[in-house]
């Protein structure tokens, strides 16, 4: 089951002394954030929604200020907190991408049978993503590329890849 809400931010610390917070986003487009009005934080296993009016954005801080956070105390209590949007408000993808918080865990496998693992992390060095999985063949690096990719089903958190192809450029770390 995908869940209900995408993390979108991460509050590093109080800004000056009105409650403005600084946020490191954890999306690939900080602009984003102009468009929200709200979000939402987590208590236990509940999402509280919060208002939110948006300062400043640069490319690696957004600069907010949540409804009911008037002064540096109160913003002091909210660092370290993550911030996340429901799927209703979340950025459309294209058909064939997928969130990031969608593909960890899922279990990886080729078409010869081989099983990876689950998927601890998704690499972005620049030309494309990385596949990272942890299991029984030690740690496995994947080029998220479309000769290498058979399968992708977040659904039900499975990943196959094409064996062949998979020898040709995946990196075996084996323990």
């Amino acid at each position: 089951m995908l869940s209900t809400h995408l993390m979108i931010g991460e509050i590093l610390r109080p800004q000056g002394i009105r409650g403005e917070v600084k946020v490191r986003p954890i999306t690939t487009d900080p602009e984003r954030f102009r468009a929200l009005d709200h979000v939402f934080m987590k208590r236990g296993e509940a999402y509280i929604e919060r208002g939110i009016s948006v300062g400043r954005i640069e490319p690696d801080a957004v600069y907010i200020t949540l409804d009911g956070v008037s002064d540096r105390n109160a913003a002091e209590t909210l660092r370290g907190e993550f911030i996340y949007i429901d799927r209703e408000h979340a950025v459309q993808l294209p058909e064939d991408a997928n969130f990031i918080c969608d593909l960890i865990g899922c279990e990886g496998s080729d078409t010869s049978g081989r099983r990876f693992g689950k998927m601890t992390d998704v690499l972005q060095p620049g030309a494309n993503d990385v596949y990272v999985f942890n299991g029984p063949l030690g740690e496995v690096l994947v080029p998220a590329l479309k000769s290498v990719v058979i399968e992708v089903n977040v659904e039900e958190k499975r990943i196959v890849f094409d064996a062949k192809r998979l020898d040709e450029v995946a990196v075996f770390n084996e323990d």
